[in-house]
């Protein structure tokens, strides 16, 4: 007997209320090891919302998330296991890119820092940058000495909110190499671009997002432009 793979994340029911305005209105999704789910919607249309949620930094005015079938409200734990870039990279300017790693490990309670932060800086390309201050380094060294502090405890679901913003060439190339690093690894993804031609390739899934109700959850279409044309019908429904 074939057995169901458990969802890494589980959201039912949620709503997000602020004020009069309801930036999410009866979100379900599920999200399992190796997926990338990308997000996508007009402004406003609660996507930055549900990944805060599912980051545990919203509280949801109703509803549940859980986490590796941990209900992330009530055990603290659950939240270890997201990994979470938003808007704010959450960065020190006055400390080098290793001093903000080993900063992060700490208040994760990791082992053996030295060796996590090494490998961390290795692979976002900053090995050469590990002393430099983060205030003095580029756009796209800082978004990616983010998404290594945002990794660097290993986490089981990372949630990116516009990753690729202001990247250049190379570092969005980094950036998808290690996107799709994380899914061989079993790690699941969650993206927020508007330019889903940035990560078109290693998404699995495509979430739809309008006026915080999921109008699709589907399989990635293979065409960019196939799935735009229905992107364009859904939010002129």
């Amino acid at each position: 007997m074939t057995s169901i793979q458990a969802p890494i994340v589980d959201a039912r029911g949620l709503e997000r209320r602020f004020g009069h305005v309801v930036a999410l209105r009866s979100v379900d999704l599920t999200v399992r090891s190796g997926e990338v789910v990308l997000l996508a919607g007009p402004n406003g249309a609660g996507k930055s919302t549900l990944l805060r949620c599912i980051a545990g930094l919203t509280r949801p005015t109703r509803g549940t998330v859980r986490i590796q079938d941990q209900q992330l409200r009530l055990d603290p734990a659950a939240r270890s296991a997201v990994g979470f870039l938003s808007h704010q990279n959450l960065l020190y300017d006055d400390l080098t890119a290793r001093e903000n790693l080993r900063f992060a490990a700490r208040l994760h309670g990791l082992d053996a820092v030295e060796r996590r932060v090494m490998d961390a800086l290795d692979a976002a390309g900053l090995t050469q940058r590990a002393d430099t201050r983060v205030g003095v380094l580029s756009h796209g060294m800082r978004q990616r000495l983010s998404i290594a502090r945002a990794t660097l405890h290993a986490p089981a679901v990372l949630l990116l909110d516009e990753p690729f913003t202001g990247l250049d060439a190379m570092s969005a190339e980094l950036l998808r190499t290690g996107i799709a690093d994380d899914v061989q690894r079993g790690r699941a993804v969650m993206c927020v671009t508007h330019q889903p031609a940035e990560i078109w390739q290693l998404a699995t899934r495509v979430v739809v997002l309008d006026r915080g109700v999921v109008k699709a959850d589907m399989p990635r279409p293979p065409a960019l432009e196939d799935f735009l044309a229905r992107f364009r019908q859904l939010l002129a429904a």
